[in-house]
């Protein structure tokens, strides 16, 4: 009768798996609610219409370098190429076509050829050769530097019209950026979430060791990461040559802090395993909307980095902790409590 009981091997699992997912999403939909009370209450211009449309677009771009930052965080790693990876399809997007709409789909393949070669490099090197992700990313955000340069001369361009009016333009009362980033979103949801090869991926994050004992290609889902990750990449250096009118070389300097930011505040563990796509263009907003209420109230500009941390911190502050009743206490202490 004992056996009977119990519970099969998967259903346990699940049970543990479901709170994760709802902590990470309630944990930032709840702080993004106190936030925007907050923002009415305190610096009601940084709640208006006005405000909200003018920084949902770089809330996407946060999205999007926060979703391929995500995809290698769940492998265990960390990608320190993405602000050359995003200010190179910045400067190419930019100087290419010379302000010619007829070649910006040549500047876009271009940017994709970039991305697909940098993702491979880094993937070859943290997955083929071993070498840790730290140091490989930020040799290849090296060289990607290299070719900003390049390309550029550090000189900034003026933007294609076409581009403008697709990257910074609004359909149905919101920014266009916005669509783009849900529609990386869901794509990156459905990968993850409703097909095998997505469950597999997050399997060998979760422990590489096991995936390869099961037969799973552990090198080739690692070096995807980077594969896909510089491809949002490239996405949203598009989207910031279409937002700003004449972006620097530099752009992707400001986007590697928050990219890390947003993956820990939507619940992702640093060390690997499940990934949550939505609560991280969740926690996006909310950490734009808290530099949008942070300037609102009189912060200087120059802080924006020390608030980007500080939400990170409490990110990982917050997903340290267990919550449930004595979870912080040693196990040995808590099978002598239970025997009592």
């Amino acid at each position: 009768m004992a056996h009977a009981s119990a519970p099969a091997p998967g259903h346990s699992q699940i049970i543990r798996q479901k709170p994760a997912f709802a902590r990470s999403f309630l944990t930032v939909l709840l702080s993004t609610m106190v936030l925007l009370v907050a923002c009415a209450l305190y610096a009601p211009s940084s709640v208006s219409w006005g405000a909200l449309s003018g920084s949902l677009p770089f809330a996407a771009i946060i999205a999007i370098v926060g979703l391929g930052q995500l995809l290698v965080v769940q492998q265990g790693g960390f990608d320190l190429s993405l602000p050359g990876a995003v200010s190179l399809a910045v400067v190419v997007t930019t100087h290419f076509p010379q302000q010619q709409d007829g070649l910006l789909p040549v500047a876009i393949l271009i940017v994709l050829g970039f991305t697909l070669s940098a993702g491979i490099v880094n993937g070859v090197l943290v997955s083929i050769f071993r070498l840790n992700s730290i140091i490989a990313t930020i040799g290849t955000n090296a060289l990607l530097y290299g070719a900003v340069f390049a390309v550029s001369g550090g000189v900034p361009s003026i933007t294609t019209p076409l581009l403008a009016e697709i990257a910074g333009g609004s359909s149905f009362g919101l920014p266009n950026a916005v669509f783009f980033a849900l529609g990386a979103m869901g794509l990156v949801s459905f990968i993850l979430k409703k097909t095998v090869l997505g469950r597999r991926f997050e399997a060998v994050g979760a422990n590489p060791l096991a995936g390869q004992a099961a037969g799973l290609k552990v090198r080739l889902y690692r070096s995807m990461a980077y594969v896909l990750a510089q491809v949002l990449y490239g996405l949203a250096g598009v989207l910031i040559a279409g937002i700003t009118r004449e972006p620097t070389a530099f752009q992707g300097d400001s986007l590697l802090l928050p990219s890390v930011a947003v993956v820990v505040l939507g619940g992702t563990s640093l060390l690997g395993g499940r990934g949550f796509p939505v609560s991280t263009v969740l926690a996006a907003f909310f950490l734009n909307q808290l530099s949008q209420f942070a300037l609102a109230i009189g912060v200087p500009f120059s802080a924006q980095t020390i608030i980007q941390a500080l939400a990170l911190g409490f990110g990982i502050a917050v997903y340290s902790i267990k919550w449930r009743p004595g979870a912080n206490k040693p196990a040995g202490l808590r099978r002598v409590e239970e025997k009592k």
